[in-house]
């Protein structure tokens, strides 16, 4: 079987999963975040936080809540790790210094799991599986809260209630995420992946020595690490590692748990504003984006020249021989088109184009299907741009899902927008002109400032992926990646959950001849070509200077 057919077919494979998980997966999610009834567990857990979950919220109640939980977060992960030396169960590991420890905290707590650090040389069992991997859960709990809290603001009127953040924050975690990282590590378990509590040991030998591995809870934090669209691996090869990614069934499945999440939530939107049709509006302009990418990525990186790629059947600099072209484009697209950030391969060997798609694809803000939650209410928010522009187009005042689009919702949109390409172009820039962050440099030229480019593009879109040339375990770079994660992550929850509100309180508008129907293909591609001019018009000059002009150049 050819390279190209094999991962055409692994390709349609996925699709073929998804499908089959996308219905019941998000009718379950739709009953989860509707119902008033409370499991024995879930009570406990309110009885322990002091929290009422049958105490309704507006906006700025909710969004105290998520900023509350995530500070406390923050602060607690960033004491397990500088207290990390005085643990049972450290390694032997010292505590984490305090940049580093500020920058993982806030990258985990934040959805983001960007690693400026060797996992199997810095964090003992007490931090990945107490911290890190607690984080994993509730950090996409977050997200996917308060998608549905916007959600609930397209669904009600004339109250400016959103529900209640501890309900969905726990609901999210005990009935959706636990359950499905239980099977997801079940499988990766009998798959190959390891699960342990085993200390240093030396494996066989290597250049003339020994070579020393630790042990861990690789596939209990594998599973969510991709389910919650996390990313952070156990590895610092992350799931190039054949221990939390043995072979290639194992690489697709953990594809497949990436993706199931946020593409089934549109199916969740669809039946809580009482209308699937526009959630398959959604679900279709995140597929075609979705697929074109992987397309083009696998275009680029079989379309090849000369005796050493034809031998190899492709660019395979940087990709496992496990995984090949194929499975390797798969899992960068999907990667990087949500927050997850996991790579089975180093996207900085990718071609000149390829890695620019893994680029683009985060610079899309990550909605093709995005992360667990933030994909959905991102994704939300360009369709209201998107009727917005064809309101402007025709002369009529923009309405979506029967709520109108006046100045203050087209305000929030906006705002959330312009957030991310804020931070990501004016801390590439900031780098590239002072005098020490570029020595942190692999490569030079474009590739070395591609490597800069993408990391503040991963933390501020929350992804955590890396080109990996890039040294960015310093003071600058930890410094500042920290506070783009956290700013990338929380400052658009503020515009949302606004929005949401101003949503909620608003009396439905009776549908009339002139009223955009955002539930068919017009509109799907309306929306698609206002996603790709936005991200295009934004990300251009940046891209031109980096991946265009590499990827021109070979």
């Amino acid at each position: 079987m050819s390279p190209v057919l094999a991962g055409v077919l692994q390709l349609l494979a996925l699709i073929v999963a998804l499908g089959l998980a996308y219905r019941p997966v998000g009718d379950y999610m739709a009953r989860v975040y509707s119902s008033d009834k409370h499991l024995r567990v879930e009570k406990w857990i309110y009885k322990g936080i002091g929290a009422n979950p049958d105490t309704e919220m507006r906006w700025p109640a909710y969004l105290r809540g998520v900023l509350a939980f995530s500070v406390v977060s923050v602060l607690f992960l960033y004491l397990l790790q500088r207290l990390q030396g005085s643990l049972p169960g450290s390694l032997g590991f010292k505590a984490i210094d305090p940049d580093q420890a500020f920058n993982t905290a806030a990258s985990f707590v934040a959805n983001t799991n960007w690693q400026s650090y060797y996992g199997e040389q810095a964090m003992g069992h007490v931090v990945q599986t107490a911290g890190l991997a607690v984080q994993n859960f509730v950090s996409a709990a977050v997200g996917i809260a308060v998608a549905v809290a916007l959600v609930r603001g397209f669904a009600r009127s004339r109250t400016g209630e959103l529900g209640n953040f501890w309900s969905d924050l726990v609901r999210g975690t005990i009935r959706v995420l636990i359950p499905i990282s239980v099977v997801g590590a079940i499988v990766l378990v009998a798959c190959g992946a390891i699960q342990n509590f085993s200390g240093i040991h030396s494996v066989g030998q290597f250049m003339g020595g020994s070579q020393q591995w630790n042990g861990g809870a690789v596939a209990s934090q594998e599973a969510i690490k991709e389910l919650g669209t996390n990313g952070g691996g156990y590895f610092n090869a992350n799931s190039a590692h054949p221990f939390e990614n043995p072979n290639g069934f194992t690489n697709l499945f953990e594809v497949f748990l990436i993706l199931v999440i946020p593409f089934a939530l549109t199916r969740t939107f669809g039946k809580m504003v009482g209308s699937v049709k526009q959630g398959y509006a959604i679900l279709a302009t995140m597929a075609t984006i979705w697929i074109g990418f992987t397309a083009l990525m696998m275009w680029t990186e079989f379309h090849h020249g000369g005796p050493a790629f034809d031998i190899a059947g492709g660019a395979m600099e940087g990709k496992e021989n496990r995984f090949g072209v194929g499975g390797s484009s798969i899992f960068a697209v999907a990667t990087t088109l949500t927050s997850t950030g996991a790579v089975d391969s180093f996207h900085s060997s990718f071609t000149g184009f390829g890695g620019g798609i893994t680029m683009l694809g985060m610079q899309l803000g990550e909605i093709a299907p995005g992360g667990t939650g933030s994909g959905l209410y991102g994704m939300l928010i360009m369709a209201i741009i998107a009727v917005f522009i064809a309101g402007l187009m025709v002369g009529r005042t923009p309405e979506y899902l029967g709520k109108k689009i006046g100045t203050r919702e087209i305000k929030f949109a906006a705002c959330y927008i312009l957030i991310t390409p804020a931070l990501v172009l004016v801390f590439t820039a900031v780098s590239m002109a002072l005098p020490t962050p570029p020595n942190s440099m692999l490569n030079s030229v474009a590739h070395g400032f591609s490597e800069i480019l993408y990391a503040y593009t991963s933390g501020a879109n929350n992804n955590g992926s890396a080109f990996a040339g890039l040294s960015a375990d310093t003071q600058w770079f930890n410094t500042t990646i920290g506070l783009a994660m956290l700013l990338g992550r929380f400052l658009p929850m503020v515009f949302v959950l606004a929005l949401a509100g101003s949503l909620a309180e608003q009396q439905p508008i009776p549908r009339t001849a002139g009223t955009l129907r955002t539930e068919k293909p017009l509109f799907t591609g309306l929306l698609v070509g206002t996603i790709l001019i936005i991200a295009g018009l934004t990300y251009f000059p940046a891209l031109a200077l980096g991946p265009l002009a590499e990827g021109l150049a070979s």
